[in-house]
C-alpha cells in the first residue's frame, strides 16, 4: 500500500510508541513537547472517543498547542480532506487485492490516509501509536525512527499477542530497530509481579540485542509525586535536570509514561535545538488527554477513565485513591460501568476491590459494540467479587444511565465514577459535559 502511494511516511520523522496501557498519554505529552517547541507534529492515535477524525491530527506549533488546550478538536483531519484520501487509498487498496493479496485491514486503511495527511500537510514529525502489538502493526513500517517507545507490558489481547507477559513483550519491542534509541520503564516500576517483571526485561534486552537498538530503561520518580488542590500532579523529571513537573495527567502511571515520551522527545533535539528542557515542561504542563483519571465536576464528583483491563484498573484506583487529598477513597462511589465481554472483567473488578474502591451503587451498562458484555453477567460479576448485594441502578443504556446517576448524585453527593471501555467513554462524554455545563474540552 504505502508503495502505491508513494510511500509518504517517508516524509516525516517518527516517534513510534506501544504499550499495553499508557501508548496515548506517552503520545500526547510527547506531541505536546514537540508542538511546544514549535514543530508542526502529527499524532496518530486510536481508538476514538467523540469523534472518528480524533484518530488523525495535526497540531502546528506552540499557538497550536494553545488551541488543541482550548478546544479538543483542534486540529483533527478535515471531512474533505478525509474523503479525498479515503478514495486514494481505496483505489491503491484495489490494485492490492487485484495482484491476489488478501484485502487491506480497516485499521491499515486508515493508517494509509494518516501517511498521505501527514505528507500534504507538511509536518516535520509524527507521533504514531501502535493500534495492536507492535511487529505486525500496521504503524510499524518506519526504518529509521528517531526513537522507540514501550510503556508498558501486560495481559492484554492475548488471544492476538500471546498468553504469557514474554509473549507479549515479544510482540511490542517488534517496533526496535537497528541504531535507533528505545525507551521503556523499568519493569519492576509496572504492575507486574517480581517474576513477570524479570522476564518482561529478559525478553526486552534480548530483542534489543537481537535488533542492535540501544534501549534504556527508567526508573520514574514516583516517590517525588504530589498533588496539587486544583487535581494537578508534581514530580521530579530527571531527563529535565531534576526539574518538578506539572502536568493534568494524574498517577505513578502517568510519571512512568511522561519520563519515557521526555526522553523520546530529548533525542529528536539533535534535529531541532529548539527542543528544550523549558519547551518540553510547558508541553507537559498544557497537555491534555480525555478520559484518563478525567475529573470533570468537583461538586458533586464527577470522574471519567477508561480503565479496560487490570492493569488499567489497577492504575485508576491508585489516582483516585489520592484525590480530594485522600478523601474520596473512604466514601462510597456510584458506578457507571461497561465493558468488553473479551476482557478479564473478573481481574478488572478484583483491583477495584483490592485498592479500596467502595461501591454504593451500580449501574452496568451495554455499550453500543458487538463485543460488549451484558448488563446483568457484569452485575453478577462484581457481587460475586465484592461478596454481597449492591443496589443497582435502574437503565442500562449508557446516555440514559448517567443522566439518571448524576442527578442522583446531584441530590446526596455521592461520587460518581464512570469507568471501564474506551467505547462507553466516547458514548457518554459528550451526554455529561452538556448535563453539568462543564468547560473541560
Amino acid at each position: 500500500m504505502c508503495e502505491l502511494l508513494g510511500h509518504p511516511e517517508k516524509s516525516f520523522r517518527v516517534i513510534h510508541i506501544a504499550g499495553t496501557n499508557g501508548k496515548g498519554s506517552a503520545t500526547a505529552f510527547a506531541s505536546c513537547m514537540l508542538a511546544s517547541s514549535g514543530l508542526k507534529v502529527g499524532v496518530y492515535t486510536s481508538p476514538f472517543l467523540e469523534r472518528f477524525s480524533e484518530r488523525i491530527r495535526v497540531i502546528d506549533g506552540y499557538e497550536g498547542l494553545i488551541s488543541y488546550s482550548e478546544d479538543d478538536s483542534y486540529g483533527e483531519i478535515d471531512t474533505d480532506s478525509l474523503y479525498r484520501l479515503s478514495e486514494e487509498v481505496r483505489k491503491a487498496c484495489d490494485k492490492v487485492t487485484a495482484e491476489g493479496i488478501e484485502h487491506p485491514t480497516e485499521f491499515e486503511l486508515v493508517t494509509a490516509v494518516c501517511f498521505l495527511y501527514f505528507k500534504e500537510q507538511g509536518i516535520d514529525i509524527a507521533v504514531m501509536e501502535t493500534g495492536l502489538g507492535g511487529k505486525l502493526d500496521s504503524t510499524n513500517v518506519f526504518d529509521d525512527p528517531i526513537a522507540t517507545v514501550i510503556t508498558s507490558v501486560g495481559l492484554d489481547h492475548m488471544g492476538v499477542l500471546g498468553d504469557t507477559v514474554d509473549d507479549i513483550a515479544h510482540e511490542k519491542a517488534g517496533i526496535f530497530k537497528k541504531g535507533c534509541p528505545a525507551f521503556c520503564p523499568d519493569p519492576h516500576s509496572m504492575i507486574l509481579t517480581p517474576e513477570e517483571a524479570d522476564a518482561v526485561e529478559k525478553r526486552l534486552k534480548e530483542e534489543a540485542d537481537l535488533t542492535g537498538c540501544p534501549l534504556t530503561f527508567i526508573s520514574p520518580r514516583t516517590d517525588t509525586v504530589r498533588y496539587t488542590d486544583d487535581h494537578r500532579m508534581r514530580f521530579v523529571s530527571d531527563a529535565l535536570g531534576g526539574r518538578e513537573i506539572i502536568t493534568s495527567l494524574a498517577g505513578d502511571h502517568q510519571c512512568s509514561n511522561c519520563s519515557v515520551a521526555v526522553s523520546a522527545v530529548l533525542e529528536a533535539a539533535a534535529m531541532w535545538p529548539q527542543i528544550t528542557a523549558d519547551t518540553c515542561m510547558e508541553g507537559i504542563r498544557l497537555t491534555r488527554w480525555k478520559c484518563r483519571a478525567e475529573i470533570m465536576s468537583d461538586d458533586p464528583c464527577v470522574v471519567l477513565d477508561g480503565g479496560h483491563n487490570p492493569q488499567g484498573a489497577r492504575s485508576f484506583v491508585d489516582v483516585y485513591g489520592r484525590l480530594d487529598g485522600g478523601k474520596l477513597i473512604d466514601k462510597p462511589v456510584r458506578l457507571v460501568t461497561g465493558v468488553m465481554g473479551d476482557k478479564d472483567i473478573s481481574g478488572i473488578v478484583e483491583q477495584y476491590k483490592a485498592g479500596g474502591l467502595k461501591i454504593g451503587e451500580i449501574w452496568p451498562v451495554k455499550v453500543d459494540n458487538p463485543r460488549t458484555a451484558l448488563p446483568d453477567d457484569l452485575y453478577n460479576i462484581f457481587n460475586k467479587v465484592y461478596n454481597k448485594e449492591i443496589d443497582r441502578g435502574g437503565s442500562d443504556i449508557p446516555e440514559e444511565a448517567v443522566r439518571l446517576a448524576y442527578a442522583r448524585s446531584q441530590t446526596d453527593n455521592m461520587p460518581l465514577v464512570v469507568t471501564g471501555s474506551l467505547y462507553l467513554l466516547g458514548q457518554v462524554r459528550g451526554t455529561l459535559k452538556g448535563i453539568i455545563g462543564c468547560t473541560t474540552t
